[in-house]
């Protein structure tokens, strides 16, 4: 494979992880735009993006998937994040390099591995978000 950049392989990562997203809405049974459009978001933001990040770094990438990830964080974009910090956006976008990485490569079980984790940790932290408003 072509050894490419940080925010090469997060351009790509994004894509991808917006599809899978969307499909992963649809298998919930959603079919209203408006539903499916809230459920992308909560999956896709920044910050979202970067808790899972945080937890896969400590408990599930590899040596190599590290590597990758170190190599989307610390590329410098000239765009700047509008309505997060720039450490968070950093890490979303090395969690995105990863995404890239693992499709390119074509390693469809650990892209998988990787995207189920993720979808349970933003999924959890949403959940802890509504008790603690309730309470």
């Amino acid at each position: 494979m072509i050894l490419f950049n940080g925010l090469t392989l997060a351009y790509i990562g994004d894509a991808y992880y917006e599809m899978r997203v969307r499909q992963h809405s649809l298998d919930l049974g959603l079919t209203l735009v408006n539903d499916l459009h809230n459920l992308t978001v909560k999956y896709t933001n920044s910050k979202s993006q970067a808790l899972a990040a945080n937890l896969l770094i400590e408990e599930f990438y590899s040596e190599e998937e590290i590597k990758i990830f170190k190599r989307g964080r610390n590329q410098t974009a000239k765009h700047k994040p509008k309505n997060v910090d720039v450490g968070t956006y950093n890490k979303s976008t090395g969690f995105e390099a990863v995404i890239g990485y693992l499709y390119l490569e074509k390693n469809w079980e650990r892209l998988e591995q990787i995207l189920e984790f993720t979808f349970e940790v933003i999924d959890k932290s949403y959940e802890e978000s509504i008790v603690e408003k309730v309470l």
